[in-house]
């Protein structure tokens, strides 16, 4: 669950993007598809940084890709800022609560490495949610941003909070790799072939494995 996006951003994955509120304009370049989330998601949320259950739709055409929705959903917001809604963590959580509790739906519980496992807001809502856990993947990401001396290998093993279908590292792009238009398979290849002390099961990292 990302805090990114101020609203859902169903997608799906049939090497353009079309977008539902602009049908028949073909986007080659990956970088206006997310110009377009971001001016998009402004203009249904407005410059409050408030939140909406209108989505976002994009459906994106690659012969690398499953045939599959994914569904992009807003973290929990604690503290309101700027003119966000006192309430809006209470409608964050409602807006998540209405997708992930479809049984048809796989949920990817994402939580920093270099935070309290059990203070996820990711974990506990998919636990609601799903309370057998036939339906939750945990994803770990900022391996590469944990302290000296400490790895995330007890949680990789699903030793620490075990889940059914067990956790996944990965490492997304510092905003220079963003700025330098590092793709994200490069992010990934780069730091698990030459940093091996992250946790030594190389197999159950990386953006590919999910």
């Amino acid at each position: 669950m990302s805090i990114f996006y101020y609203c859902s951003l169903p997608f799906n994955l049939i090497k353009y993007g079309e977008f539902l509120h602009k049908k028949g304009e073909k986007f080659m370049n990956f970088d206006a598809i997310r110009k377009e989330i971001e001016d998009d998601t402004d203009r249904i949320t407005g410059n409050n940084k408030g939140i909406s259950n209108l989505p976002i739709n994009l459906r994106v055409y690659s012969p690398n890709v499953l045939n599959l929705t994914l569904i992009d959903l807003p973290g929990l917001t604690k503290v309101p800022i700027g003119d966000q809604p006192a309430d809006i963590e209470q409608q964050i959580r409602s807006m998540i609560m209405t997708y992930i509790t479809k049984e048809s739906c796989l949920i990817l519980a994402v939580t920093p490495a270099n935070s309290d496992l059990a203070n996820s807001d990711a974990l506990q809502l998919s636990k609601d949610a799903d309370p057998d856990g036939l339906r939750t993947i945990g994803v770990i990401t900022k391996l590469d941003l944990m302290d000296e001396g400490t790895d995330a290998r007890d949680v990789l093993e699903n030793k620490l909070l075990p889940l059914r279908r067990g956790y996944v590292g990965v490492v997304n792009r510092s905003q220079k790799d963003i700025d330098g238009r590092k793709d994200i398979k490069a992010t990934d290849l780069s730091l698990f072939h030459f940093s091996q002390d992250i946790d030594g099961r190389n197999e159950i990292k990386a953006t590919y494995y999910i």
